[in-house]
């Protein structure tokens, strides 16, 4: 019995004693290039690695507790905490020079007059802009940057509450757009208050991840339910919708046809811009795969093919003609979406992610140049299996409005790139959701039961909503779903017998009986209905999921996130909704429903609410 409790002890020590996984990642420096010779090592153990040619290093750890860290005698050295996380891509910053405290420092910077406006009236004097990355790193992005501004953004009328006896239909495509939250954080890293129609509530919630259970059935995509008290108004409920896309593996997904169509043009000389762009695509670069191909497109006074399709394997021809691209000229915008959709047709890969990327500033100023001719040309472009993903650039001269249309007309997604930690969460941290369709024309429609909802309105949302019609309409485009993505929409509900500002803003109706409530769903708030293509399909799928009042959850870390996220955007905007929030209200919220933060996005947020509340 000794021999056999002593053989199970040396079992239990030789299996206590094994790695409890493998890390893998890339780092780069802060130009997106690869750094070779970068030591790993995990923190208080003998285990360590060095990166290879490409940047990239794979490493046995003991636990999720464990501590990387990235050390060069060139770089500053940086930690990572593993958590859940299997794949750890990071940034290093350039060592601090010491030096004498009489030395002068030049620091070699453009100057103001050989950076071309596109409009030669308006006024041309600039200032110094910096800019913090936000994730705790240390960051300056510095560069001279015009002090007009003509940045564009579409009107946003915010939702208003609806009685259901009126208005029992709520419906509205997803969005997994994120481009309004890393606008925004720019604005107030600066030390200004963003626009408010620059503020949309449901892109600043889709920003985050949340902890939503993947799906287990055949569906590409699972449904999350819950409602608590809402805590801008106690009398009222928040309902909330979550989505979860089915993970894929990297090494999974289908071989790639991705055409690179890039603004050269004078607006995008800053450093912020073209530069930064630049830097952004070499890192998408270094993820590609042998099987996948390249090609880039680019336009200015004209549009031309500067690297024609190129495998994957082949990074260094591909990081060099990004290289080699300089700003100048005017923007045919369209002339070259026309040739980029021509590029990615005649690559077309059958069963594959066909897929532009569109990297810009927004600011079309020669041919197809109106919103509503881009929206057009669109159009007609998506019917043929190609996606389309839009990053933008800059500030001064941004046009979200078109980037905005080009994305949720084009079958895609929109982020902003304001540095290059954000250009590593969305080509890099997050590269299969962002190029990996797994369901398309995803639409949502609650029906609101009035014999428990009083009136109800979607938070956010308001340029995705679609008629009551055209939900079961299988030619009506909506949002797409990628690999991993999570989409969350929130609801703010008046239940049956509260008092309310809100509950009955139209006086009763003259010549129409009211039909009474049936209380055969009694209990039951909301039914919920969705509709999805498969990427490649035409004929939409239907889930229903109802909402019971059982499913109140005041606990459910995702909806206290995500009601958190939605006041600060009230607040920026300054909703009539927002009832007796405050900053401090939201701060409070935010820190205790952050939970999970393996990549610091939370505690960024969190941050930026301090400092909006300090801006007056």
């Amino acid at each position: 019995m000794k021999k056999l409790t002593f053989l199970f002890l040396i079992l239990f020590i030789s299996v206590a004693e094994k790695p409890a996984f493998v890390i893998t990642g890339t780092v780069f420096d802060m130009k997106g290039d690869a750094i070779a010779g970068v030591t790993v090592t995990e923190q208080h153990t003998k285990s360590s690695t060095t990166t290879s040619s490409e940047g990239k290093y794979s490493m046995s750890v003991s636990g999720e507790q464990s501590q990387l860290v990235f050390s060069h005698k060139n770089f500053e050295t940086h930690k990572e905490r593993v958590g859940n996380r299997r794949k750890i891509d990071v940034i290093l910053s350039a060592a601090k020079i010491e030096v004498e405290e009489d030395m002068e420092i030049s620091l070699e910077m453009e100057s103001p007059t050989e950076i071309r406006s596109p409009s030669p009236a308006r006024d041309r004097s600039y200032k110094k802009a910096s800019y913090s990355n936000g994730y705790g790193g240390a960051m300056i992005m510095q560069d001279y940057q015009p002090i007009f501004n003509t940045e564009e953004y579409d009107g946003i009328e915010e939702n208003i509450f609806h009685r259901p006896a009126d208005k029992p239909l709520s419906t509205f495509s997803i969005d997994v757009d994120a481009a309004s939250y890393s606008n925004v954080r720019r604005f107030l890293n600066l030390g200004q208050k963003p626009p408010k129609d620059a503020v949309r509530i449901e892109e600043m919630i889709n920003y985050f991840t949340y902890d939503y259970e993947g799906p287990e059935d055949n569906h590409p995509f699972s449904i999350h339910t819950s409602y608590s008290r809402a805590p801008w108004n106690e009398k009222h409920l928040v309902a909330h919708i979550g989505l979860q896309g089915k993970r894929i593996d990297v090494g999974e997904l289908p071989p790639s046809n991705l055409v690179f169509l890039i603004d050269v043009s004078g607006s995008m000389s800053a450093q912020n811009k073209l530069p930064l762009l630049k830097s952004s695509m070499k890192m998408l670069v270094n993820e590609m795969r042998p099987s996948d191909k390249i090609s880039i497109v680019v336009y200015a006074g004209a549009a031309g093919l500067v690297l024609p399709p190129t495998d994957g394997k082949n990074k260094e021809a591909i990081v060099n003609a990004l290289e080699k691209l300089q700003a100048g000229g005017s923007t045919a915008g369209g002339a070259g979406i026309q040739l980029a959709y021509k590029v990615a047709k005649e690559q077309f890969v059958d069963g594959g992610n066909n897929r532009i990327i569109l990297a810009t500033d927004g600011d079309f100023n020669v041919g197809a140049s109106s919103n509503a001719e881009m929206q057009r040309l669109i159009e007609e472009k998506r019917n043929h299996g190609i996606f389309l993903t839009v990053l933008g650039f800059g500030m001064g001269n941004y046009k979200d409005s078109k980037m905005e249309i080009l994305a949720d007309k084009g079958n895609g997604n929109y982020a902003y790139i304001d540095n290059i930690q954000e250009a590593k969460k969305v080509l890099v941290t997050e590269f299969g959701g962002t190029l990996f369709t797994i369901a398309k024309d995803v639409k949502i429609q609650v029906e609101f039961n009035p014999a428990e909802v009083q009136a109800y309105r979607l938070i956010g949302y308001e340029n995705r909503k679609l008629r009551d019609e055209d939900f079961n309409d299988d030619t009506k485009d909506a949002g797409e779903l990628g690999s991993g993505h999570t989409v969350t929409a929130l609801y703010e509900i008046i239940p049956v017998g509260v008092n309310s500002q809100f509950g009955s803003m139209v006086d009763p109706l003259k010549y129409q009986d009211r039909k009474p409530v049936d209380t055969r769903a009694k209990g039951e708030l909301l039914t919920v209905k969705f509709r999805y293509k498969q990427p490649e399909g035409n004929k939409s799928e239907l889930i229903v999921r109802t909402m019971d009042k059982d499913d109140l959850n005041p606990r459910d870390i995702n909806l206290q996130w995500a009601s958190a996220v939605a006041g600060f955007g009230m607040l920026l905007r300054d909703s009539a909704f927002k009832g007796d929030l405050t900053f401090d209200k939201v701060l409070s919220l935010a820190k205790a429903s952050k939970g999970n933060d393996d990549y610091g996005y939370r505690n960024e947020m969190i941050n930026l609410i301090e400092i909006a509340g300090r801006i007056q």
